[in-house]
């Protein structure tokens, strides 16, 4: 015969009744409910996790496009910079150097001007009043000339004395003179500059060393 077990508690918080039928187990029903929410927990939880690792893959993939903008956007600038230096100067060399072929051409009229002042013998300019008056046009003409010159930037070069340098003068011979080597001692033709480029260099004779 079983003994009636009124509310005692058992292992796993069971509680057993007994009555007109056989004993049972009122714990399965909370063990049931406790699996299944932790199941549902579990559940949510992985989804709240897939859910967050695609919204940081998206947040970097965001990123990476804002840095890929971003480096194009600052290339762009730097070159509408070089281009905008290249037009610049495009333009400063266009005003500067823009008359050089012009400015030539005038070199030979400005040569013709000075042989004509220089081959004048200076007793002929005292002794005949229309050659003196022809005379003083020419040089008034010349000085004119390189008056413009000089507004435009064109300078002459006749560098009888100073050291020979290369970039601006054009050796065409040398000569032994003791003491003064490298040095021009005659110029055969002036030379001309043009916004301190060299139009024309300046040809001349070149002192050197006597061997």
């Amino acid at each position: 015969m079983l003994r009636p077990l009124v509310g005692r508690v058992f292992p796993r918080r069971c509680v057993y009744f007994t009555g007109q039928s056989l004993p049972r187990m009122m714990c399965t029903a909370e063990k049931s409910s406790n699996d299944s929410t932790k199941s549902e927990q579990t559940v949510n939880t992985e989804g709240e996790l897939s859910e967050l690792d695609q919204k940081i893959k998206l947040v970097e993939e965001k990123d990476g496009i804002i840095n890929d903008l971003e480096d194009k956007y600052k290339r762009a600038l730097a070159e509408s910079e070089n281009v905008k230096n290249r037009m610049k100067k495009q333009v400063e060399d266009t005003r500067l150097f823009g008359i050089q072929g012009f400015a030539k051409d005038l070199l030979e009229v400005a040569d013709v001007l000075g042989k004509a002042t220089e081959s004048v013998p200076d007793e002929e300019i005292e002794n005949n009043t229309h050659l003196k008056s022809l005379y003083e046009g020419l040089r008034l003409t010349d000085q004119q000339l390189h008056k413009v010159f000089s507004k435009n930037g064109l300078e002459k070069l006749s560098p009888v004395g100073e050291k020979f340098d290369p970039n601006f003068h054009e050796a065409l011979f040398e000569q032994d003179i003791p003491g003064k080597e490298g040095t021009v001692i005659l110029v055969n033709q002036v030379g001309y500059t043009l916004n301190a480029r060299v139009l024309r260099p300046a040809k001349v004779g070149v002192a050197k060393a006597k061997t």
